[in-house]
This record gives C-alpha cells, structure tokens and sequence, in this order.
C-alpha cells in the first residue's frame, strides 16, 4: 500500500512543471526565521450524477490543482495559493509570506510525528466505476421508487464522490502525504395524497470506494427510507409550542451536538476568548451523564483522516468527561499560542484555504439508560428522530434547529408525527438540561458537511437516544 501511495503523489511533481528539490529550498527560505507554516499541494477529481423527473438532469467532473504557501509568525500568518504547479507561481508564493518575517518569537514549531495510520482505501471511486453504471444506478432507484408507491409525483436521486491526493512540505524538508477517497448517495422523494405534498430523504456515503453504495439492499433501504419519511408526514400534525421535554433520537440528530456545543470547544474561538466556553476549563459545564469526544481515526467514516491538513495525525479527544470541560479541538497555531498541542484538527476545504481548527467526528459517548424507558419515562414532550437545517452563534451558544421528522410523546408512548418543530435554545445550557443518556450510541449515515469562515469540510457525528428536560419549542400549532 505505501508504495502504491508513494507511486500516486509523485504523480503530483511529474505531472505538472515543479521540481522537488527546487521546491524544498523554496520552501526553506520561506519559512526561515518563522515560528511554523508549510506547502501544502494538492491534485484531485471530483464528479456528480443528479438523476432527476426520471432523466439523468446533471453529470459533472472537475480536476482541481493548487498548491497553498503558509508562514506564520507569532499569530501573523502570509499565504498565498495559486492553480499553477510551476516553480514560477511557488517563487511569487514565496515573495508574498515573506512579509511576515521580522525574527522568530520562539523555538520553530516541530514538525508532526510520523504516522502509518491508514484509515481508508486509497482507491479511486470515480475513475473503478464505469459511468454507465453509475447512471443505471440512479435509473433503478427511479425506477423502484415509482413502483414501490402510486403517490410519488418526484423523485431526486445525486451520486457524488471526490478524490484527493495532497502532500504536505515542510522546512525541515519532512514530506507529509495523504491519498482520501469521499462518496455520497443522496435520494429524494415527494409524495401527494388529497392535495397535500410531503417528501423525505435519506442519503449515506464515506471514505470509500462506490461498491457499498451500488449495492442493490443498500440503496434500496434508501428509497424506503425516503419514502417511509415522506408517508409518515403526510399525516402530521401541527408541532405545538411551548417548553417541554425533548428526546432526541440516536445518530443524525447529534448535529445539534455539533453545532451548538462543538464549534465552541474549537481552539480559535476560545483563544481569542468569543467561545462560551472560554475560561471554563476544568470545571462543569454540562449533566454528568455528558460525556463527549471527537474522534478523527474511525475507519471509513466521512469526518475521518489520517492526518490534518497540517500533517497531524488524527486523534481521538476527549472534550467533557462526566460533565467536565477537558479538552479542546487544535490545529498547529492556536495551540501553540495557547501553550499546548496540536490535536490533529487542523483542517482546510482546499489548497487555496488556510487551516483552522475544525471537527471531525464528534460524538456523545453511550449512557446507563434504555431508550426505551428513556421514552417510558417522558409524560409528555417531543420525540425527534431527524434534524433538517440549523444555526448557531458561537459567542453564546444559542441555536435554532428544525426537526424534519418529528413525533408526539403521551403518556410515555410515540404517538402520532409532528411537523414544523424548531428546538429553540443555547448548547451551553442544553448540556446541564440532559437528564438521561441512552446506551444505544449510533453514527450519522455519513452526509454532514460543516460551514465555518466560509469554508466546508466533510464531517461525522453521533450519539445515542437523549433526553433534555425544559427545551423551547417553536411550533405552528394555532
């Protein structure tokens, strides 16, 4: 495998017009006198297939090149990126950082350790899939879909996959190097029953190649996911509104982990003191039923890599153990500036970003209680199964979340579905507001992608079932 690896990112100097060795002078003299910084060099392919009203709508490929300088300074950083792979492009680069040079306010960041970490094939999704199957794929899932249901009036089928080869050079001349795979399968469905129209979805994907994803039981299961979601709503009620119990089911729904609790425990924010969170560590934030993490080195999972964008290896996090604050997610600046370690979280959504602290795969670990008494034990509250879109301000933790799925819980039973619920609330209080844990812990199907500085990287998360006592909900029951 490593010889394969080696054989594919050579590929990056011998196809375009830079020279290795001239490259790492460049890169030398760049950073000399700075405290960190790096080349980062990046080739990759990605396409998309949307079959769409029982035709193939949209089909797509891009080759995307580039190469991105970084020095850094104390907490000045010069970058300058460029699509050209030519030494000419990399000394214009290197002209531009320079600026930040005015003496080393340190010792030189050390370099990553070195890691044989391999997380997920190094294979090429799109390139070992004819594309003829791909569009009969989309084809049968219309096909099924309409079969399966006299109600459906649309159906949305979008298969994805991408394929990054990057290396990373540092001062030392250390190459650093990665090779990740990510696909997706996304299906739509809209049904009409007496004039009312309601659709659903589900989707999975990961760092893998498409064969997990043509597989007839998998995609299948999608189709009857959608259209079981899409059925379900079609006799929903109005959500009412009001404070209430809520309980959140395993699995997609921790994007409201994510969101309203995790961007606060990134170490930018509470390095520059605008997190919730900032000054609070070691002591208790949350129930101590509350246990987080977030974990870069699941195999095959979206949210994984093998090493950051700035070389790091990933790792697994602890961020609050039993309701306490320990841990933070780091890239190599902030965690430099704020006397620690780099946790293997510094990421970027392509050669022409520069990294920052950012997620991978956050997760609320496994509890003492069963879900079902978990639901047992609520008189009256909100069952949410799956979250649509959502928003956070990180300098206080308040969120808004819409439910997509949703149900009524009386009497310690689901009765029936619910539509237009928002939970209304701040991460910082909903921690404290979690009264049981379930112990049916469950991963996202793998879809989340997270928006940060403008910038969009694929990311995991998971929990099992919650329950969170006295959360606001917004609903439209008149």
């Amino acid at each position: 495998m490593t010889n394969n690896i080696d054989n594919n990112l050579n590929e990056i100097f011998s196809e375009s017009q830079l020279d290795n060795q001239n490259i790492k002078k460049i890169v030398e003299e760049s950073l000399d006198g700075c405290d960190d910084g790096e080349l980062y060099i990046e080739k990759s392919h990605d396409e998309s297939l949307t079959f769409d009203d029982s035709n193939l709508k949209n089909a797509s490929f891009s080759d995307k090149n580039g190469f991105g300088l970084r020095a850094v300074k104390d907490e000045v950083t010069g970058f300058a990126h460029s699509s050209f792979l030519t030494n000419e492009s990399l000394q214009d680069a290197s002209n531009t950082v320079k600026v930040v040079k005015n003496g080393r306010q340190g010792e030189v960041a050390l370099d990553p350790i070195k890691t044989n970490m391999n997380l997920y094939t190094k294979e090429d999704p799109i390139s070992g899939q004819d594309f003829k199957d791909k569009v009969k794929l989309l084809s049968d899932i219309d096909e099924y879909a309409r079969s399966k249901d006299s109600r459906v009036r649309q159906v949305t089928a979008n298969l994805t996959a991408s394929w990054t080869k990057l290396k990373i050079i540092r001062q030392s001349g250390r190459e650093i190097e990665d090779i990740r795979p990510l696909v997706r399968l996304n299906v739509s469905v809209t049904l009409e029953d007496k004039k009312r129209m309601e659709s659903g979805s589900f989707g999975s994907g990961g760092r893998h190649t498409y064969d997990k994803l043509i597989n007839e039981s998998n995609w299948k299961n999608h189709v009857d996911e959608a259209l079981r979601q899409a059925s379900t709503m079609l006799n929903a009620k109005p959500a009412p509104a009001g404070e209430m119990t809520v309980v959140l089911g395993p699995g997609w729904p921790g994007i409201l982990l994510h969101e309203a609790i995790g961007h606060g425990l990134e170490g930018d924010f509470n390095r520059k003191k605008i997190s919730v969170f900032t000054e609070l560590m070691g002591k208790m934030v949350a129930s101590k039923e509350v246990t987080v993490s977030d974990d870069g080195t699941i195999n095959d999972r979206r949210g994984s890599f093998s090493v950051d964008d700035e070389g790091t290896p990933s790792q697994n996090t602890t961020l609050i153990e039993n309701g306490k604050l320990v841990g933070l997610m780091q890239d190599r600046l902030n965690s430099r500036l704020m006397g620690t370690h780099s946790t293997g979280n510094g990421r970027r959504q392509s050669y022409a970003h520069q990294p920052m602290p950012r997620m991978s795969n956050t997760i609320m670990a496994n509890g003492s209680s069963d879900p079902d008494d978990i639901v047992r034990s609520t008189k009256y509250g909100i069952y949410a199964k799956t979250f649509g879109g959502g928003q956070v301000d990180i300098t206080n933790g308040k969120f808004v979340f819409s439910a997509s799925e949703a149900y009524m819980i009386e009497n310690g039973k689901i009765t029936y579905p619910i539509k237009g619920a928002t939970l209304i609330g701040s991460g910082f209080e909903v921690l404290k507001k979690v009264v049981a844990v379930g112990n049916d812990l469950k991963m996202d199907p793998g879809i989340g992608t997270c928006g940060k500085n403008g910038q969009g990287v694929p990311v995991g998360v998971g929990q099992p079932t919650l329950k969170i006592e006295g959360l606001t909900v917004g609903g439209t029951e008149s």
